[in-house]
């Protein structure tokens, strides 16, 4: 005989939430808020002592009303204020799945792609001033979307991905319908990588591959795409991308176990993998991502050029 409500011994949020006759965003609302204690009998399992001793009108009262993944996703947009923000792409409602999966919303009902989550919740992180740092280390792009970002054409975006200075870090699949034909799937990048790309190549004058007219061929197709060893810098190179002299660098590999190592031969001059030198920087505060795109002003520098 199966188990019945009156003699289970634990509970999952569902069968809370029937126990107690309150919606299940009530609960999930009831937990992330600590009005109910943690889940103590497993993993997202309540005892029947604990759901029990719950006042299911105050776990009802608490939930208040939802937001749809699109009013969140409005909110946020109205934090960001107006005149938009250069080179800072709209908040759409499947970021508002990418917050509740980096854990600053809680997971309310709806889908995973675009959930309901707390407006309180949603006024909160509407307030912090690191919104668009925030934005930018967990919520990845599409291309149109990287290409605002980084104030290019989309043309210039897709070169970018040609010379392999960002790669896809998920994929999404989107239905057009009868208008484009069907299903698409989508590249997602990440929105901190194509931010930091004018710190990361500063052989590129980006002010001026920003002030390219439309039409105009893209002067990233004349670049070549890293070898098979990879991106890989210098010393030198490493010095430029931080802003300081090379005598700085050799003094962080000095005092800093966790310094990259370098890669392939131990021969001088050393070499290391660009993408690990970048986050030790971002990591150690040595560089920090750009929170908005400056005003175009130079050329396309080649590559050697001094600076």
């Amino acid at each position: 005989m199966s188990e019945t409500r009156a003699t289970r011994e634990s509970y999952d949020e569902g069968d809370a939430a029937r126990r107690l006759k309150v919606p299940v965003a009530a609960w999930r609302w009831a937990v992330a808020s600590n009005l109910v204690p943690p889940a103590d009998a497993g993993p997202g399992r309540w005892s029947r002592a604990v759901v029990q001793a719950v006042d299911a009108e105050a776990v009802r009262a608490a939930l208040g009303g939802l937001f749809g993944a699109w009013q969140a996703a409005e909110r946020l947009n109205a934090a960001m204020g107006e005149p938009w923000p250069v080179g800072r792409p709209r908040v759409t409602s499947s970021a508002i799945g990418h917050l509740v999966r980096a854990g600053h919303l809680t997971y309310l009902g709806g889908t995973a792609v675009t959930p309901d989550v707390h407006p309180d919740q949603v006024a909160a992180l509407a307030r912090r001033r690191d919104l668009p740092a925030l934005l930018d280390r967990h919520v990845p792009l599409g291309p149109d979307q990287g290409a605002v970002r980084l104030g290019v054409r989309r043309a210039d975006f897709d070169q970018v991905v040609r010379l392999g200075w960002v790669a896809p870090v998920g994929r999404v699949e989107i239905d057009y319908k009868r208008r484009r034909g069907g299903v698409t799937t989508v590249p997602l990048y990440s929105a901190e990588q194509i931010a930091l790309l004018p710190v990361t190549h500063p052989e590129v004058d980006w002010p001026a591959l920003r002030a390219i007219a439309p039409g105009r061929r893209s002067p990233l197709a004349a670049l070549t795409p890293a070898g098979p060893d990879g991106d890989t810098v210098q010393l030198a190179d490493v010095a430029q991308l931080a802003g300081v002299g090379r005598t700085a660098v050799g003094t962080w590999r000095r005092r800093h176990a966790d310094f990259p190592a370098p890669v392939g031969s131990a021969e001088t001059p050393l070499v290391f993998e660009r993408g690990a030198v970048v986050a030790w920087l971002l990591a150690h505060g040595k560089i920090t991502v750009p929170t908005s795109v400056p005003a175009p002003a130079h050329v396309l520098r080649p590559a050697g050029a001094a600076a």
